[in-house]
Protein backbone atom coordinates (compact mmCIF):
# COMPACT_ATOMS: atom_id res chain seq x y z
CA UNK A 1 0.00 0.00 0.00
CA UNK A 2 1.06 3.59 -1.10
CA UNK A 3 2.02 5.84 2.05
CA UNK A 4 -0.25 8.84 1.64
CA UNK A 5 2.82 11.06 0.96
CA UNK A 6 3.58 8.82 -2.10
CA UNK A 7 0.14 9.34 -3.69
CA UNK A 8 -0.88 12.43 -5.54
CA UNK A 9 -1.41 15.38 -3.58
CA UNK A 10 -1.01 13.01 -0.33
CA UNK A 11 1.88 14.75 1.45
CA UNK A 12 -0.14 18.39 0.55
CA UNK A 13 -3.47 16.95 1.88
CA UNK A 14 -1.72 15.76 5.21
CA UNK A 15 -0.09 19.25 5.51
CA UNK A 16 -3.87 21.04 4.97
CA UNK A 17 -5.10 18.78 7.65
CA UNK A 18 -2.87 19.20 10.20
CA UNK A 19 -2.61 23.36 9.35
CA UNK A 20 -6.99 22.64 10.04
CA UNK A 21 -6.12 20.83 13.29
CA UNK A 22 -3.53 23.91 14.06
CA UNK A 23 -5.92 26.65 13.13
CA UNK A 24 -8.61 25.02 15.08
CA UNK A 25 -6.82 24.34 18.60
CA UNK A 26 -8.18 26.76 21.35
CA UNK A 27 -4.81 27.93 21.96
CA UNK A 28 -3.97 29.18 18.51
CA UNK A 29 -7.60 30.25 18.44
CA UNK A 30 -7.49 32.64 21.66
CA UNK A 31 -3.71 33.79 20.48
CA UNK A 32 -5.65 34.89 17.35
CA UNK A 33 -8.23 36.74 19.50
CA UNK A 34 -5.26 38.40 21.85
CA UNK A 35 -3.53 39.13 18.70
CA UNK A 36 -6.29 41.40 17.55
CA UNK A 37 -6.74 43.10 20.84
CA UNK A 38 -2.65 44.36 20.06
CA UNK A 39 -3.62 45.32 17.18
CA UNK A 40 -6.55 47.50 19.30
CA UNK A 41 -3.56 48.73 21.56
CA UNK A 42 -1.21 49.30 18.84
CA UNK A 43 -3.73 51.64 16.90
CA UNK A 44 -4.84 53.96 19.90
CA UNK A 45 -1.19 54.85 20.59
CA UNK A 46 -0.79 55.65 16.77
CA UNK A 47 -3.36 57.52 17.26
CA UNK A 48 -1.86 59.28 20.04
CA UNK A 49 0.89 60.17 18.22
CA UNK A 50 -0.20 61.49 15.27
CA UNK A 51 -2.30 63.81 17.63
CA UNK A 52 1.25 64.94 19.45
CA UNK A 53 2.23 65.55 15.68
CA UNK A 54 -0.97 67.65 14.47
CA UNK A 55 0.15 69.90 17.51
CA UNK A 56 3.48 69.95 16.57
CA UNK A 57 5.07 68.05 18.86
CA UNK A 58 7.97 65.83 18.37
CA UNK A 59 8.71 62.85 20.86
CA UNK A 60 8.51 59.29 19.09
CA UNK A 61 7.59 58.38 15.44
CA UNK A 62 4.12 57.98 14.60
CA UNK A 63 5.13 54.06 13.51
CA UNK A 64 4.79 50.88 14.68
CA UNK A 65 8.36 51.20 16.38
CA UNK A 66 7.03 54.53 17.96
CA UNK A 67 3.77 52.96 19.22
CA UNK A 68 5.55 49.92 20.74
CA UNK A 69 8.79 52.40 22.44
CA UNK A 70 6.32 54.93 23.74
CA UNK A 71 4.23 51.99 25.47
CA UNK A 72 7.90 50.73 26.75
CA UNK A 73 8.10 53.99 28.89
CA UNK A 74 5.39 52.70 30.91
CA UNK A 75 5.27 51.63 34.07
CA UNK A 76 3.79 48.29 33.14
CA UNK A 77 4.69 48.99 29.71
CA UNK A 78 7.29 45.80 29.55
CA UNK A 79 5.26 42.93 30.85
CA UNK A 80 2.38 44.36 28.30
CA UNK A 81 5.17 44.39 25.66
CA UNK A 82 5.44 40.66 26.33
CA UNK A 83 1.65 39.85 25.84
CA UNK A 84 1.72 41.59 22.73
CA UNK A 85 4.18 40.00 21.38
CA UNK A 86 2.69 36.47 22.38
CA UNK A 87 -0.63 37.69 20.30
CA UNK A 88 0.79 38.71 16.98
CA UNK A 89 3.09 35.26 17.36
CA UNK A 90 0.18 33.63 17.66
CA UNK A 91 -2.03 35.96 14.91
CA UNK A 92 0.72 34.73 12.65
CA UNK A 93 0.17 31.28 13.02
CA UNK A 94 -3.47 31.10 12.77
CA UNK A 95 -2.48 32.90 9.36
CA UNK A 96 0.15 30.40 8.22
CA UNK A 97 -3.05 27.96 8.74
CA UNK A 98 -5.60 30.19 6.65
CA UNK A 99 -2.79 30.34 3.88
CA UNK A 100 -2.23 26.12 4.17
CA UNK A 101 -6.05 25.80 3.93
CA UNK A 102 -7.65 27.80 1.75
CA UNK A 103 -8.11 26.86 -1.86
CA UNK A 104 -8.66 30.33 -3.55
CA UNK A 105 -5.32 32.27 -4.81
CA UNK A 106 -7.05 35.39 -3.10
CA UNK A 107 -7.85 34.33 0.14
CA UNK A 108 -3.82 32.71 -0.03
CA UNK A 109 -2.42 36.26 -1.33
CA UNK A 110 -4.38 37.17 1.83
CA UNK A 111 -3.20 35.20 4.69
CA UNK A 112 0.35 35.53 3.27
CA UNK A 113 0.61 39.07 3.46
CA UNK A 114 -1.06 39.03 6.77
CA UNK A 115 1.32 36.55 8.02
CA UNK A 116 4.51 38.93 7.17
CA UNK A 117 2.64 41.54 8.63
CA UNK A 118 1.68 39.61 12.11
CA UNK A 119 5.20 38.40 11.81
CA UNK A 120 6.93 41.50 11.39
CA UNK A 121 4.90 43.35 14.31
CA UNK A 122 5.84 40.19 16.85
CA UNK A 123 9.16 40.30 15.85
CA UNK A 124 9.49 44.40 16.66
CA UNK A 125 7.20 43.76 19.78
CA UNK A 126 10.04 40.81 21.21
CA UNK A 127 12.57 43.57 20.38
CA UNK A 128 11.38 46.05 22.64
CA UNK A 129 10.09 43.57 25.39
CA UNK A 130 13.48 42.29 25.57
CA UNK A 131 14.72 45.96 26.16
CA UNK A 132 16.09 46.22 22.20
CA UNK A 133 14.71 49.14 20.11
CA UNK A 134 14.49 49.35 16.54
CA UNK A 135 13.06 52.04 13.56
CA UNK A 136 9.94 51.92 11.52
CA UNK A 137 11.23 54.96 9.76
CA UNK A 138 15.06 53.37 9.09
CA UNK A 139 13.65 50.19 7.56
CA UNK A 140 11.75 52.03 5.09
CA UNK A 141 14.70 54.36 4.39
CA UNK A 142 17.02 51.43 3.46
CA UNK A 143 14.19 49.12 1.73
CA UNK A 144 13.64 51.70 -0.47
CA UNK A 145 17.50 52.97 -0.55
CA UNK A 146 17.86 49.12 -1.90
CA UNK A 147 14.96 49.03 -3.94
CA UNK A 148 16.03 52.07 -5.41
CA UNK A 149 19.79 50.80 -6.36
CA UNK A 150 18.10 47.92 -8.05
CA UNK A 151 17.73 47.20 -12.13
CA UNK A 152 14.67 49.17 -12.78
CA UNK A 153 14.86 51.13 -8.88
CA UNK A 154 12.53 53.57 -9.95
CA UNK A 155 9.67 51.77 -11.20
CA UNK A 156 10.18 48.90 -8.77
CA UNK A 157 10.01 51.92 -6.16
CA UNK A 158 6.97 53.17 -8.05
CA UNK A 159 4.89 49.72 -8.44
CA UNK A 160 5.05 49.68 -4.56
CA UNK A 161 3.73 52.81 -4.15
CA UNK A 162 1.23 51.86 -6.25
CA UNK A 163 0.55 48.45 -4.31
CA UNK A 164 0.48 50.31 -1.05
CA UNK A 165 -2.40 52.91 -2.75
CA UNK A 166 -4.08 49.73 -4.00
CA UNK A 167 -4.21 48.55 0.04
CA UNK A 168 -5.60 51.73 1.33
CA UNK A 169 -8.34 51.99 -1.30
CA UNK A 170 -9.42 48.47 -0.67
CA UNK A 171 -9.49 49.58 3.07
CA UNK A 172 -11.75 53.00 2.17
CA UNK A 173 -13.74 50.58 0.02
CA UNK A 174 -14.48 47.69 2.78
CA UNK A 175 -15.01 50.74 5.45
CA UNK A 176 -17.40 52.15 3.27
CA UNK A 177 -19.30 48.97 2.10
CA UNK A 178 -18.91 47.44 5.94
CA UNK A 179 -17.38 44.32 4.12
CA UNK A 180 -16.05 43.78 7.54
CA UNK A 181 -18.76 42.09 8.75
CA UNK A 182 -17.94 38.53 7.19
CA UNK A 183 -14.77 38.42 9.06
CA UNK A 184 -16.92 38.44 12.31
CA UNK A 185 -19.21 35.43 13.36
CA UNK A 186 -22.13 37.76 14.58
CA UNK A 187 -23.40 41.49 14.36
CA UNK A 188 -21.16 43.22 16.73
CA UNK A 189 -23.46 46.46 17.22
CA UNK A 190 -24.32 49.69 16.00
CA UNK A 191 -21.57 51.25 17.42
CA UNK A 192 -19.12 48.76 16.34
CA UNK A 193 -20.17 49.06 12.97
CA UNK A 194 -19.46 52.62 13.49
CA UNK A 195 -16.26 52.25 14.39
CA UNK A 196 -15.10 49.89 12.14
CA UNK A 197 -16.43 52.21 9.13
CA UNK A 198 -14.52 55.12 10.37
CA UNK A 199 -11.60 53.57 11.12
CA UNK A 200 -10.93 51.52 7.76
CA UNK A 201 -11.34 54.80 6.26
CA UNK A 202 -9.21 56.61 8.50
CA UNK A 203 -6.16 53.81 7.66
CA UNK A 204 -6.61 53.54 4.01
CA UNK A 205 -6.57 57.78 4.07
CA UNK A 206 -2.93 57.16 6.02
CA UNK A 207 -1.75 54.28 3.82
CA UNK A 208 -2.86 55.98 0.48
CA UNK A 209 -0.24 59.07 1.81
CA UNK A 210 2.62 56.86 2.21
CA UNK A 211 1.94 55.39 -1.25
CA UNK A 212 2.23 58.81 -2.67
CA UNK A 213 5.69 59.52 -0.87
CA UNK A 214 7.06 56.23 -2.44
CA UNK A 215 5.59 57.44 -5.92
CA UNK A 216 7.20 60.72 -5.40
CA UNK A 217 10.39 59.45 -4.32
CA UNK A 218 10.20 57.45 -7.66
CA UNK A 219 9.66 60.26 -9.68
CA UNK A 220 12.34 62.55 -7.87
CA UNK A 221 14.65 59.90 -7.18
CA UNK A 222 14.97 60.95 -3.18
CA UNK A 223 14.92 57.25 -1.87
CA UNK A 224 16.38 58.58 1.22
CA UNK A 225 13.09 60.49 1.81
CA UNK A 226 10.41 57.77 2.28
CA UNK A 227 10.32 57.33 6.00
CA UNK A 228 6.98 55.26 6.08
CA UNK A 229 3.88 56.27 8.39
CA UNK A 230 5.60 58.66 9.97
CA UNK A 231 6.88 60.76 6.94
CA UNK A 232 3.38 60.53 5.82
CA UNK A 233 1.72 61.91 7.98
CA UNK A 234 3.82 64.75 9.09
CA UNK A 235 4.16 65.28 5.20
CA UNK A 236 0.05 66.09 5.77
CA UNK A 237 0.95 69.44 7.83
CA UNK A 238 2.19 71.17 4.54
CA UNK A 239 -1.24 70.62 3.30
CA UNK A 240 -3.93 73.31 3.83
CA UNK A 241 -5.63 72.18 6.91
CA UNK A 242 -3.17 69.78 7.29
CA UNK A 243 -3.63 69.88 11.19
CA UNK A 244 -7.41 69.06 10.39
CA UNK A 245 -6.55 66.64 8.42
CA UNK A 246 -4.05 64.94 10.80
CA UNK A 247 -6.67 64.71 13.57
CA UNK A 248 -9.40 63.34 11.45
CA UNK A 249 -6.47 60.66 10.76
CA UNK A 250 -6.18 60.39 14.60
CA UNK A 251 -9.81 59.32 14.93
CA UNK A 252 -9.81 57.41 12.18
CA UNK A 253 -6.52 55.23 13.88
CA UNK A 254 -8.53 55.00 16.86
CA UNK A 255 -11.64 54.30 15.53
CA UNK A 256 -9.57 51.15 14.01
CA UNK A 257 -8.43 50.68 17.77
CA UNK A 258 -12.40 50.16 19.18
CA UNK A 259 -12.98 47.83 16.17
CA UNK A 260 -10.14 45.89 17.00
CA UNK A 261 -10.84 44.98 20.34
CA UNK A 262 -14.59 44.15 19.15
CA UNK A 263 -12.88 42.01 16.13
CA UNK A 264 -10.87 40.06 19.31
CA UNK A 265 -14.62 39.27 20.58
CA UNK A 266 -16.43 38.94 17.28
CA UNK A 267 -13.89 37.32 14.76
CA UNK A 268 -14.68 34.54 13.05
CA UNK A 269 -11.46 32.44 13.87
Amino acid sequence: MNSSGNRPGGGSDSAKKAAARAGDSPVVEWGARLGYGASGVLHLLLAYLTVQIARGGGGEEASQSGALATLAEEPLGQGLLWVIAAGFTLLALWQLTELVTRREASDKAKAGGKLVLYSALAWMSFTFASGGRTSSNQQTKEFTVTLMEAPGGRVLVGLVGAAIIGIAAYHVDKGWRERFLGDLQEHPGRWVVIAAKVGYIGKGIALAAVGILFITAAIQQRAGKVTGLDGALRSMLDLPAGTFILLGVALGLAAYGVYSFARARYARV
